[in-house]
């Protein structure tokens, strides 16, 4: 070991320890006297209760609710680690291992095809010895459109990818390079001429495509999403030219599907490729990409293989994860696109736990991690009881094999039919794919309860977040769709924690507490906040509409404790955006999107995780509309709300805003007018109209929506109106059951 060289490192983050360690216990220790106070209220003796007790009750479990959710974060504020790669440090390109790279499409008329092509176009031009990079598309659909936009794509790439190795290009997306300023050799006329050459080419492959594409939108035989067979076709195959700079394969692969049989998801999908992609190359290492996460830097794979290839490490990392960055964020980002908090906060001290979870994009991970690893000695029918009937594809889990490459008409032939079989919707039928083997199918976020389990079995994970984003992706920047899309997160989430499979019940085997608090937290987190922020949207309210106070008096000690929590709790989220490199209005940003989440996406994610565990309702998967709109997309830049969503996610915000609306302007209306002395009233009921008053002024977006804009993006009247009722209702039923 005298000679060894570290291909990377681990550091923590001292000042955000020191700081996060002391803020949880001094917070800790303000929640704790807030504890004895509530308590002692139960204590009093009868005759001294002046307060009902249902209220009282009500919001104290809010208060433990929303105290065990912030307990449980402090799980990724422990150890915040960061990590540093030395790629030149990585052995010769021929040493390299070989990488298969899976991108994922599920409906084109939801993701634009000259975006998903740009993706693949990018992938293919990794900064990675060709001949060992392998690029698997899945369309869920099943779309003639997505095949012939691929063969436009491969096409391009034969040109595009020398182009960029020639030259150096850092951005290996043609869609960013020819609309961005980055020109490498501004000197060389010969550089010039090509890059004219290519942006002409590139400008030629749009409009084929768009041309595809609009074929496809007037086909009326179009095939069934949810019925059809399998299509597997090696794009490079057909292409008899000799090519003097080498690209890597292209194959686009579409499972068999039918609407009386579970497709399982995208984790049925990339489990489809597992199998697949085995029989044609079978690289010991995949990168699963969206089909919007172009490659916005093409070293990533050799920094991934700077653990892969490590000696102190390459035995126990499962994956490594680079975070989701976009590239169409806002100053302002209302609606929290860029996940902020979970990507630049979160999941570092989740790698210094033991490391994150998969998140769905953006990983390289390594195939005998889902797979595992087997001898040649290995009991034939153990092997087929586990991954079905495949001799083919049994072959491949053998530690020495060596793939079959496409070598000539007749093999290519014989091993694409096999391909077809591994893809058929039937193969998997008693099998352990999905449930001990591969990308797991308990939830709809297959990447969490995947990324769980392999930690639970003792591998590792780490988070790689260099300077320049690895990779870029186009983000939601319309209320709806990002309702819409964490409503779906939050119900994948919540089905994982009210389930056998709980962090808290299911084990950590070879975890570290403090690693099993922080998916505890993750899969918690979206019940605890959506219970106790109804509760506090609408209990002290409630008590404040009828002159019941909840909180101690202003001149009273206790009072103190309340200040505390909640100058702890801004001023430590403060803290966390100040030192991410936002500015003060992202932070108020923030707080706003997270109360309107628990509310909306929290509440309703969920909800229907507990119908679909009830059996009432089946799980659902929605892909992302990535079609972007331009009036919308002004919108967001502007920093405007836009409310073209639909009833069900309005309505709760304008009931809860109506509710604390009528409350302030009802104690306001007794402290000034009715109350012979009103100072006592604020005294008493200060804690609850403060409440009332930060809930209306953090959710101005909210009332400016409902009452003051007129344009086609404001709250519908009808949304009001329904609210009005709900609202009328919820103070009416507040005062006979709270009272």
């Amino acid at each position: 070991m005298e000679n060894y060289v570290h291909m990377h490192e681990c550091h923590g983050h001292k000042i955000s320890i020191i700081i996060n360690r002391t803020h949880a216990i001094l917070h800790s220790i303000a929640i704790l006297f807030l504890i004895h106070y509530r308590l002692s209220f139960f204590f009093q003796h009868p005759p001294n209760i002046t307060i009902p007790t249902l209220p009282w009750l009500l919001i104290f479990v809010s208060e433990l609710l929303l105290y065990l959710a912030w307990l449980l974060a402090q799980s990724h504020c422990w150890r915040p680690v960061y990590r540093t790669v030395f790629p030149e440090r990585l052995p010769g390109d021929d040493k390299l291992p070989a990488i298969d790279i899976f991108i994922c499409t599920a409906d084109p008329n939801k993701e634009p095809s000259v975006e998903v092509m740009n993706t693949v176009i990018s992938a293919m031009a990794l900064d990675y010895p060709p001949e060992k990079l392998h690029v698997y598309v899945s369309d869920d659909a099943g779309s003639d459109a997505t095949l012939r936009c691929m063969k436009e794509a491969w096409n391009f790439a034969r040109y595009w990818v020398p182009f960029c190795r020639k030259y150096g290009l850092v951005t290996a997306c043609p869609d960013v390079y020819f609309s961005s300023s980055e020109d490498g050799f501004k000197g060389s006329s010969e550089f010039k001429a090509e890059r004219k050459k290519m942006e002409e080419k590139y400008e030629i492959l749009k409009q084929r495509i768009r041309r595809i594409v609009q074929e496809y939108h007037r086909d009326v035989t179009v095939n069934n999403k949810l019925d059809h067979s399998s299509i597997i076709e090696v794009i490079n195959e057909y292409h008899k030219e000799k090519d003097e700079v080498k690209i890597p394969i292209l194959v686009y692969v579409s499972r068999e599907k039918r609407s009386s049989r579970r497709h399982n998801f995208k984790a049925g999908a990339l489990n489809v490729l597992l199998r697949v992609s085995a029989t044609i190359s079978n690289s010991p290492y995949i990168l699963v990409l969206d089909c919007d996460m172009h490659c916005n830097d093409p070293t990533s794979a050799r920094q991934a293989m700077c653990y892969y290839c490590d000696p102190q490490t390459s035995q126990s990392i499962a994956f490594v994860q680079f975070p989701q960055t976009f590239r169409n964020i806002s100053e302002d980002d209302i609606y929290d696109s860029q996940l902020r908090f979970v990507f630049k906060i979160q999941w570092h001290g989740f790698d210094g736990a033991g490391g994150p979870t998969i998140s769905g994009t953006n990983f390289y991970i390594k195939r005998e991690a889902l797979l595992g690893s087997f001898s040649k000695q290995q009991d034939l029918m153990a092997l087929k009881r586990s991954f079905g009937p495949s001799n083919d594809f049994i072959k491949t889990l053998v530690e020495d094999y060596k793939p079959c490459f496409i070598e000539d008409g007749e093999s290519s032939r014989m091993l694409l039919e096999h391909a077809n079989v591994l893809a058929s919707c039937s193969y998997e039928d008693q099998t352990t794919w999905g449930t001990k083997v591969g990308f797991l199918y308990f939830c709809v976020l297959e990447d969490y309860f995947t990324g769980f389990t392999l930690h639970r079995k003792g591998w590792k994970s780490v988070y790689l977040y260099p300077k320049r984003p690895q990779f870029l992706g186009t983000a939601t920047t319309n209320f709806n769709e990002a309702s819409i899309q964490w409503t779906r997160w939050v119900s994948g989430l919540t089905s994982v924690a009210i389930s056998r499979f709980c962090p808290l019940i299911c084990g950590p085997l070879k975890m570290s507490l403090v690693h099993l608090m922080c998916y505890l937290e993750v899969a918690c987190m979206p019940l605890l906040y959506c219970l106790s922020i109804w509760g506090f949207a609408l209990i002290p309210q409630l008590c404040l509409f009828n002159g019941i106070p909840l909180y101690p008096k202003i001149s009273d000690s206790n009072f103190n404790i309340f200040s505390i929590i909640f100058i702890s709790a801004i001023s430590k989220s403060l803290y966390e955006v100040v030192t991410t490199g936002d500015q003060f209005r992202v932070w108020t940003n923030e707080w706003r999107i997270w109360m309107v989440r628990c509310v909306t996406c929290y509440t309703y994610g969920s909800l229907d995780a507990i119908l679909n565990k009830l059996g009432i309702k089946e799980a659902s998967f929605l892909p992302t509309n990535k079609v972007t709109d331009d009036e919308q997309v002004k919108l967001y830049e502007m920093g405007i709300f836009d409310f073209r969503a639909a009833t069900m996610f309005l309505a709760p915000l304008v009931t809860v805003i109506l509710v604390n609306f009528a409350a302030f302007v009802g104690a306001v209306f007794k402290a000034l007018v009715v109350d012979d002395n009103g100072d006592r009233y604020w005294e008493k009921m200060f804690g609850q109209m403060f409440l009332s008053f930060y809930i209306l002024v953090s959710n101005y977006a909210i009332i400016e929506g409902m009452i003051i804009r007129k344009d086609k993006a404001s709250i519908p009247l009808s949304a009001t109106l329904w609210s009005v009722v709900f609202s009328v209702f919820i103070l009416l039923i507040g005062s006979v059951i709270l009272c």
